[in-house]
């Protein structure tokens, strides 16, 4: 009963820190300090309460009841390159936490219960947008903001068939929260207002056609958006298969549910003002070309008069605050691994993973809705909603990972691992403040015995930084047309690890 209670108050004294970074999209390699210090291979290997996040099988193969505390500290640092922008983001610190229990109820049965941090992203910039210029011709710098986090909690039952097989299945309830603000870009498409009903000219007409036509010439439409509060509460499933037909070779295989996220109860802010006064510039200039008897008062005024007839009044401004929704996922996964001592103080570990983020991070739907800005519902030709496909459109990635363990004696173990994630971000949508590009992780670690009872584990993770170029017409933004951005990343982990009698 004591350790039941030790273990709610650590579960709850966790779920403050759950923003994390991006390692294989937005999925960690490894959960705890022992699994992180061999790079996260844990499919084949049946050592620790976290097998409940990479195969729940294989917790029929721990030796002892088992308690796990695990606190990481991450550093990653973003960097981005464009045409006006050569900058490194802000160095953000993120505070991760777990904690797991596991204990065998019967010889064939086994059951754990536990939460995790399972992944996420997120950066800060301060960049200059061409759009976003003062009298003067200066940059008005305009922040970048993005906080991705997933964490899960749950319970896994494991079942030996006999002494070398057994299957697993972990059910979780799964958290996310998502904030973002940047400058977004929309098509012109999107402004539906109909400014001439005989012919169906449109706002999006006026703004994509070129100035000979009599346009404004805009590829895209911008808005400076800021959703927060974001929240999302989810079903997530894993089931496993372990094998261990001795203590000299094990192997497994997992696989996790895709989940769809359904984001509620967001707020989003939308201020078109630098687009509109941009716009208006464009008309009073061409007033001015076709007129060039005109003083700049009277270009203005002429201007004005032609929004006001088609029913755009400045003296209200473009801002406007909206009730957000969100839909996005969690990819599918399947992981093989195997884990096989070579001699009596060293073994070997080896994971595959195969993730299915063209389903889960192909577009991100963004709706708004209770817009009550007159200007912007006349042009969007809304009651005050806005449906906006925000594309991702990523790759599936394939994860290796492969770890050795040395016992040096029997209080003393250390740990490295390398592992490797194809990059699942296509060039036509990378940007800065989703940059989930690292591929290459080098890790060390190790364990120290305090008792017979207690082990300190620790562990150092590095991911090289990778950049990645946009294509020269990016789907995000023309801002983002051949930029660069970049990502390297380092976490620290400590646990402990308390065994227990069955």
């Amino acid at each position: 009963m004591k350790h039941n209670l030790l273990f709610a108050l650590i579960l709850f004294a966790l779920l403050p820190f759950v923003i994390v970074h991006a390692q294989n999209g937005t999925k960690l390699i490894g959960y705890d300090a022992v699994t992180s210090g061999r790079a996260g291979t844990s499919t084949g290997t049946f050592d620790n309460p976290s097998l409940m996040m990479n195969n729940p099988a294989g917790l029929s193969f721990l030796k002892t009841s088992q308690l796990d505390a695990s606190f990481s500290l991450m550093a990653p640092s973003v960097y981005f390159q464009n045409s006006i922008n050569d900058t490194k983001g802000k160095n953000n610190l993120f505070p991760l936490g777990c904690i797991s229990y596991v204990k065998s109820s019967t010889k064939k049965l086994t059951w754990a219960v536990g939460i995790f941090t399972q992944g996420g992203m997120g950066a800060d910039f301060t960049l200059n947008h061409s759009l976003y210029i003062n009298n003067t011709g200066s940059y008005v710098q305009q922040d970048y903001h993005s906080k991705f986090a997933v964490m899960q909690g749950g319970f896994s039952l494991a079942y030996k068939l006999d002494p070398k097989w057994s299957v697993g299945i972990t059910a979780n309830l799964l958290y996310s929260m998502m904030e973002f603000e940047m400058p977004m870009s929309m098509p012109p498409s999107m402004l539906k207002g109909v400014i001439n009903p005989s012919t169906g000219f449109n706002f999006g007409n006026m703004f994509s056609a070129p100035a000979a036509s009599g346009g404004l010439g805009y590829s895209e439409v911008v808005a400076s958006a800021n959703m927060k509060g974001l929240a999302s509460y989810e079903f997530n499933g894993k089931i496993g298969i372990a094998f261990r037909p001795s203590e000299k070779f094990s192997a497994g295989i997992n696989y996790t549910l895709p989940v769809n996220l359904n984001y509620k109860n967001g707020t989003a802010a939308m201020d078109m003002t630098a687009q509109m006064n941009n716009a208006f510039g464009k008309v009073v200039a061409g007033i001015m070309y076709q007129n060039p008897g005109y003083t700049a008062a009277q270009a203005q005024a002429a201007a004005m008069a032609q929004f006001n007839s088609m029913g755009i009044d400045f003296t209200k401004g473009a801002t406007d605050q909206y009730q957000a929704q969100a839909t996005l996922g969690l990819p599918q996964s399947v992981s093989l691994g195997f884990s096989v001592a070579a001699s009596n103080k060293l073994r070997l570990s080896m994971d595959a993973e195969w993730l299915n983020w063209s389903k889960a991070f192909n577009v991100m739907n963004i709706n708004l809705a209770g817009g009550t800005n007159p200007n912007i519902n006349r042009m969007l030709g809304t009651s005050g909603t806005i449906f906006m496909p925000f594309p991702l459109q990523w790759k599936d990635a394939v994860l290796i990972k492969t770890g050795a363990e040395y016992a040096v004696n029997k209080t003393l173990t250390f740990r490295c691992g390398y592992a490797f994630g194809s990059n699942p971000v296509p060039a036509a949508t990378v940007f800065p403040v989703f940059p989930a590009v690292v591929k290459h992780h080098l890790s060390f670690g190790g364990t120290v015995s305090v008792s017979s009872t207690v082990k300190l584990n620790a562990a150092y993770e590095h991911a090289f930084r990778n950049n990645e170029t946009a294509s020269s017409e990016s789907m995000v933004g023309a801002q983002f047309n051949n930029s660069s951005s970049g990502l390297s990343n380092n976490i620290y982990h400590i646990s402990l690890s308390w065994l227990l009698k069955h």
